[in-house]
């Protein structure tokens, strides 16, 4: 008999649809452990504009992937993808079911259906781009990708400064073009059954007023006095551009450093982190519609029915 592979459960969904929420719910009923699938939460210091599970609701139930780097050193897909596996081996070996929870489309497609073959990230190669970027600018950066990797150059926005970055960054450590490294098969898939749900408001209008509501809660708890911490920290007052960072670009987080570089007064902030934020959401939408085998709920309207598919779901 073919023993029946161990099962995992995937809650995806946009940022502010709730996933913390059933995670933790599913977790404390199942006996589960939550493997965080967002790539602000790996960070130490980005708590508040994560919206980082605070300690109460860890106590609840084992979290994984979460401050495991400072926001100064990078963390790719590939690691990720690496450490996820790793989190998904030892939680099945302990007996209890995994819960990957959150919002990084790139994250989820790395784990669940693999990536090509890639070179690590490269700490002093990135600093040196990062140094290049500043003193020669962002124009002038794509276009000197547009020489070496003309097909990448022509899917990448000349204004994404990170995906400009790593594409320089691995023809800089390689000598090969990241479109070719693209053409190379992925790694094999999970040996798991995953049940795939998208927690997503049919409404738009109200994950747009749950949006803007967290972040006014954000603020009053503290989200400024937060980036102000950071922003004094050596690694990053001393770096030559800390907007280019991965952490500092998280949402959020960017409106709040330039603010706070006295760009725009404070409603302007609140209107331009509420709207960075909106169109995240936008763009996990538009991915999450690519993951044809998911299955959509609203978790408002639908709580029974998502309690039904999970019992349809586990042995």
């Amino acid at each position: 008999m073919i023993a029946a592979r161990p099962c995992a459960i995937a809650l995806m969904g946009p940022t502010a649809s709730g996933k913390t929420a059933l995670a933790l719910d599913w977790a404390e009923r199942l006996g589960g452990e939550i493997i965080s699938v967002d790539s602000a939460l790996v960070y130490r210091g980005l708590d508040i504009g994560a919206a980082k599970p605070d300690a109460a609701e860890r106590t609840r139930a084992p979290h994984h992937l979460i401050d495991i780097r400072d926001p100064w050193q990078p963390y790719s897909a590939a690691e990720f993808a690496r450490d996820a596996r790793a989190a998904l081996d030892a939680v099945i070996g302990r007996g209890r079911v995994p819960i990957l929870a959150g919002g990084t489309g790139l994250y989820f497609r790395a784990l669940l259906h693999g990536l090509s073959p890639m070179p690590e990230a490269d700490a002093p190669i990135r600093a040196q781009i990062a140094a290049d970027i500043a003193e020669r600018g962002l124009p002038a950066m794509h276009r000197e990708l547009a020489t070496l990797d003309p097909i990448a150059a022509s899917r990448i926005h000349a204004t994404d400064a990170q995906r400009i970055q790593r594409a320089l960054e691995v023809y800089r450590a390689s000598g090969r073009t990241i479109t070719s490294w693209r053409a190379e098969p992925p790694a094999p898939r999970l040996p798991l059954r995953v049940l795939k749900l998208v927690l997503a408001p049919r409404d738009r209008a109200v994950l747009h007023q749950r949006i803007e509501q967290r972040f006014d809660a954000m603020l009053a708890a503290g989200f400024l006095e937060e980036v102000g911490r950071l922003r004094v920290l050596p690694q990053l007052r001393d770096h030559p551009a800390p907007l280019e960072l991965p952490a500092v670009r998280a949402v959020g987080y960017r409106q709040a450093w330039e603010y706070l570089d006295g760009r725009g007064d404070a409603a302007d902030f609140r209107d331009r982190g509420i709207h960075a934020t909106r169109q995240l959401a936008k763009r996990q939408l538009t991915w999450l519609r690519g993951e044809l085998d998911a299955r959509w709920f609203d978790p408002m309207s639908q709580r029974q029915s998502l309690d039904e598919a999970l019992a349809l779901f586990l042995p």
